[in-house]
């Protein structure tokens, strides 16, 4: 059989080259002939004789170095297939079924279960199924864990159709097209265990930034006799130098209040676990101070250096004081997660921070030629009154000023038609998008009130338009904020925005002198926001309301705006008999006031009526209004909806919180606020 093989290519040319240069001899030969012909003839004889030799040569020995190739092949095919078989590498062939063709001994070393793998390959790893073959010539990759050990398997789908090196792939993208071509999968294992378990031994060990600030300080102290204040702070400093030993963490005051400490991201976990402990062991400090003290932390993690760590422990301290503090709030690069947050925020005495905001907001209202108001979509009464509030700040310092509305509730009707075609308002007091968006420009002070999340307010497009935005606001603030805000102003404290601009408005000066429909406004954003003033209502609340008083408020006239219309009465009434109680404390209702002109408001209310009945927690209102799912949730002290809420993707208060749904059935909105009380209610959230 041997010696029926024929040579051809480049090795048949190689061993032609003797018979090939006999032409060079004769060209040779002859150039001897011509010079001397004895010496020609001469040459002849040997230039025949080297011929002959050349022919015999190659056809008596080509049969033998065909023979020998072979041979050498067969023997080099041994030896490639010894060395497949004793690679390194774990490496074994599947057919299109799954089932192991072959596998090399160390690949058969890993496994030990070479008839089941005879099977199918997922009686070995259940994560390699035909669904994670390679469709195309692209390679599949996944990692799995087997016998304790990290494994990166590399699947490669090998095709030799009449064994054509030329493939169209273009043609097997078609996944049909393999079946009847001679298709194998190739599998490799690529041990990382060592990797990954450096990798994990790098990330735990790298440094995470975090502060710490004591909320109410002062107020806590103040709470306490004199004697006993250093014992008091003793004690706090005593239980927060004891938790990070625990996290083996470097703790350093910075000042009587604030603390920085770094630590190994390894502990991370443990503290997520516990949900910030240290919160609830700081709060339960009492040696007969009146004033629990808390504390407000924020954590830095996974920044590319030191300094964005810290930026980080910034950006999230920044936010849990935003959200009223008694809360941890972890900020890895752009995910942030939130822990605590059920304390009510207690309310600062001072009034400072509103005499420093007033003056900066003047300063502000006078560099600029004119003033653009903004609320949230569907604004409330707060929102309005707030905006009315601002509105006169503004014309006291004679600017040109316009309050962004652009749909008008049942509930702003009767307050705002009392403005509306009133001749002492200019006709585009109110103005919608389209307006404000060709009156917006650099020289215009954008003023954002009851509202902090951009994609909440009435035209976000607004907020490009121009660099100079105010923000004035009582919601608890969320990841999503308002970016450049020259001005700030977020008391989670207090019961409403009109709240704050009322407080705002005694001190910005100038004869400022509020007129009765713009007091009775501002005196029903707070009335509404505080449920007639039995939900976060503090000293300066009232205060607040004793100063609207003076200007001019008549507190019948606002009752006898906020009647409701006999079909929003019976929504009402059908929303209360169908109420369901749900884990025992949470009470959950639709309010399908169709033909009402405002659901949400009325959505609102129902939640509020519903925390009168014994028992109840929380309540949760779900009302569908313009291809929208809106949830209104209530709380009074013992559960705070803002973190469930959040968890939905909304936002609020403590006590007073709601969310949206888009692309949602009723049903749908309903089970996921079930399902989101059932496991926070498991992981001890509520």
């Amino acid at each position: 059989m041997k010696r029926n093989l024929k040579l051809g290519g480049a090795l048949k040319i190689y061993l032609l080259w003797p018979i090939i240069l006999t032409a060079l001899l004769l060209c040779m030969n002859l150039s001897i002939f011509v010079i001397d012909r004895k010496a020609g003839i001469i040459m002849s004889v040997y230039v025949l004789l080297y011929f002959l030799i050349a022919i015999s040569l190659f056809y008596i020995k080509r049969p033998k170095i065909a023979s020998e190739l072979v041979s050498y092949a067969i023997g080099y095919g041994q030896v490639q297939k010894r060395l497949l078989k004793e690679l390194a590498l774990p490496y074994a062939i599947l057919d299109l079924e799954g089932k192991m063709q072959w596998g090399n001994d160390e690949f058969m070393d890993i496994i030990h279960e070479k008839k089941a793998a005879l099977r199918s390959i997922s009686n070995v790893f259940p994560e390699i199924t035909k669904d994670a073959f390679p469709k195309m010539e692209k390679d599949e990759e996944l990692h799995l864990v087997f016998n304790g050990r990290n494994y990166r398997v590399l699947l490669r789908k090998v095709i030799a159709p009449d064994f054509d090196e030329d493939i169209d792939w273009s043609f097997y993208e078609n996944e049909n097209n393999w079946e009847g071509k001679n298709a194998l999968i190739a599998m490799y294992l690529y041990d990382e265990t060592e990797i990954m378990g450096l990798q994990k031994e790098n990330k735990d060990q790298k440094l995470i930034t975090g502060l710490l600030y004591i909320d109410n300080y002062e107020e806590a102290l103040e709470s306490i006799d004199e004697v006993r204040r250093s014992l008091l702070t003793a004690l706090v400093d005593r239980k927060i130098t004891k938790y990070m030993q625990g996290i083996d963490a470097v703790i350093k005051k910075l000042e009587k209040d604030k603390y920085i400490f770094v630590f190994q991201q390894k502990f991370l976990p443990q503290l997520q676990s516990n949900r910030f402990s240290l919160l609830e062991e700081v709060r339960g400090v009492n040696i007969g101070n009146e004033m629990s003290v808390t504390i407000s932390m924020g954590l830095g993690v996974n920044a590319d250096t030191f300094i964005g760590s810290y930026e980080y422990a910034r950006a999230a301290i920044d936010l849990a004081l935003g959200r009223g503090g008694d809360q941890a709030v972890v900020k890895d690069r752009d995910k942030i997660s939130y822990y605590g947050g059920k304390s009510v925020q207690v309310e600062k005495s001072t009034r400072v921070k509103a005499r420093v905001k007033a003056h900066a907001l003047r300063e502000f209202i006078e560099g600029k030629d004119k003033v653009v108001i903004m609320g949230h979509k569907i604004g409330d009464v707060d929102s309005f009154g707030s905006a009315i509030g601002v509105y006169r700040i503004a014309k006291t310092l004679n600017k040109k000023t316009h309050i962004v509305i652009n749909e008008v509730t049942t509930s702003l009707r009767p307050m705002m038609s009392r403005f509306v075609g009133n001749p002492d308002y200019e006709e585009d007091m109110f103005i919608k998008n389209e307006q404000a968006k060709e009156i917006v420009d650099h020289n215009t002070l954008l003023v954002i009130v009851d509202v902090n999340r951009p994609s909440y307010t009435e035209c976000e497009e607004l907020l490009g338009f121009t660099r100079t935005i105010v923000i004035l606001d009582h919601h608890r603030q969320t990841s999503e904020v308002i970016e450049n805000a020259v001005l700030s102003y977020i008391e989670t404290y207090a019961s409403s925005t009109s709240e704050m601009v009322a407080e705002v408005l005694q001190y910005i000066g100038g004869s400022l002198k509020l007129k009765p429909i713009e007091a009775d406004a501002l005196y029903a954003g707070i009335m509404i926001d505080t449920n007639n003033f039995l939900t976060k209502t503090g000293v300066r609340t009232f205060e607040a309301a004793a100063f609207l008083r003076r200007s001019g408020t008549d507190v019948t006239r606002i009752r006898k705006s906020f009647r409701i219309e006999m079909v929003d009465f019976k929504a009402k009434a059908d929303a209360i008999s169908n109420t369901e109680v749900f884990l025992k404390y949470y009470a959950i209702t639709t309010c399908d006031a169709t033909e009402a002109n405002s659901p949400t408001v009325l959505g609102a209310q129902i939640a509020n009526e519903l925390l009168n009945i014994a028992g109840i927690k929380a309540t949760f209102v779900i009302t569908p209004f313009h291809d929208k799912i809106y949830v209104s949730a209530r709380s009074i002290d013992e559960v705070n909806v803002q973190i469930i809420m959040e968890k939905l993707g909304g936002g609020g208060h403590m006590s007073v919180a709601g969310t949206q749904f888009e692309n949602s059935t009723i049903q749908e909105a309903i089970s996921k606020i079930k399902a989101t009380l059932t496991t926070m209610s498991q992981e001890g959230e509520l």
